[in-house]
């Protein structure tokens, strides 16, 4: 359930000009039965308040479904985390990090390099089995064939 001042994420392009683009975060101020009055997080047009309308999403068609449907719905989720690719190119006050090892090459870089300053990370590491005993550290993926490759 959405309730006021929860945070949210635009999952699709409305407004690009106006600041509405895929990932960019709100606020949600007021909830109508067609639009959410929002508020815009960060970025150039932080504290804006904005009206998502209700959009219409149409699934592919495919042999699976034998007749086409329309679906209505507000393009936003909840935002209290975000994955590594999101959160790509922005950067955020405080940054929490819950390391797997099932990290691709690069992402380690990506999420530690989301804060402003090296003081306001946070990394969670588990052990992956019980046997390990190492849970300080995580292994940041790099394929070394295909480093050769490209050479």
């Amino acid at each position: 359930m959405l309730k006021p001042n929860c945070p949210v994420i635009l999952l699709r392009n409305i407004d690009p000009s106006q600041g509405l683009c895929n990932g960019t975060r709100l606020i949600c101020r007021q909830f109508k039965p067609i639009v959410i009055d929002a508020e815009i997080a960060v970025g150039h047009y932080r504290g804006k308040r904005v009206f998502l309308p209700r959009i219409p999403f149409l699934p592919l068609q495919n042999e699976k479904q034998p007749f086409p449907f329309k679906r209505t719905q507000f393009p936003i989720r909840l935002s209290f985390a975000m994955t590594i690719n999101k959160a790509q190119g922005q950067t955020l006050d405080y940054v929490g990090i819950y390391a797997q090892p099932v990290f691709s090459h690069g992402q380690l870089y990506v999420a530690l390099s989301r804060a402003k300053t090296a003081n306001s990370v946070k990394v969670l590491i588990r052990p992956t089995s019980i046997d390990d005993s190492n849970d300080t550290c995580t292994k940041n993926i790099v394929y070394r064939e295909l480093l050769v490759l490209v050479n």
